[in-house]
């Protein structure tokens, strides 16, 4: 059941997102738009995954984990579809000459396909394999922050909130690490 509940509750910024552009049509600048709930919400999730050990004594969502994770990359993967195919319009010429131009588009990049290897290694026979290389899952959320702070033209109070809480759950993350080696 709690499968059931984390499974809808994570598809509801991609409903949200259906509704406002095909439904409400309120939307002036559907592919920006598009950008910032795929872009925001990868990255709330992608941050709440590593911060799922953190909180386990007072909520258990360890076995959720990987469908979590696997949740991020969705939304990952829609935020590089939006690229490539409303942006681009599939030139990939045009994805190489603007991926040179700004420095964010590829550091975004980066972060995707540590992402990608992530999500095709999550299975429970090639994790077994792969476990180590899934703590880069921090290096693509720090290539993801700073992504995100260099595609704003001007960053408001509510970014700048949102730049604080990574940094204190960074901040904690570290201090669990550190923690946990001490206590070897």
């Amino acid at each position: 059941m709690k499968r059931v509940i984390l499974f809808l509750t994570l598809l509801i910024p991609f409903f949200y997102l259906l509704v406002e552009l095909f439904i409400l049509q309120s939307v002036t600048d559907p592919i920006k738009y598009i950008y910032t709930v795929t872009g925001s919400t990868a990255t709330v999730i992608l941050f709440f995954t590593i911060t799922i050990s953190l909180i386990r004594k007072y909520i258990n969502l360890i076995p959720y984990r990987r469908m979590i994770g696997l949740y991020g990359f969705f939304y990952a993967f829609l935020h590089l579809l939006n690229f490539y195919i409303l942006d681009a319009e599939l030139d990939f010429s045009f994805v190489i000459k603007e991926s040179l131009d700004k420095p964010f588009i590829y550091l975004g990049m980066i972060a995707f396909f540590i992402l990608l290897f992530m999500a095709l290694t999550s299975t429970k026979k090639l994790f077994a394999k792969y476990n180590k290389y899934h703590k880069f899952v921090y290096l693509a959320l720090i290539l993801i922050t700073i992504h995100f702070i260099m595609a704003q033209k001007s960053l408001s109070i509510l970014q700048f909130i949102y730049i604080g809480i990574i940094l204190l759950i960074s901040y904690c993350k570290l201090l669990q690490q550190i923690i946990n080696k001490n206590k070897i």
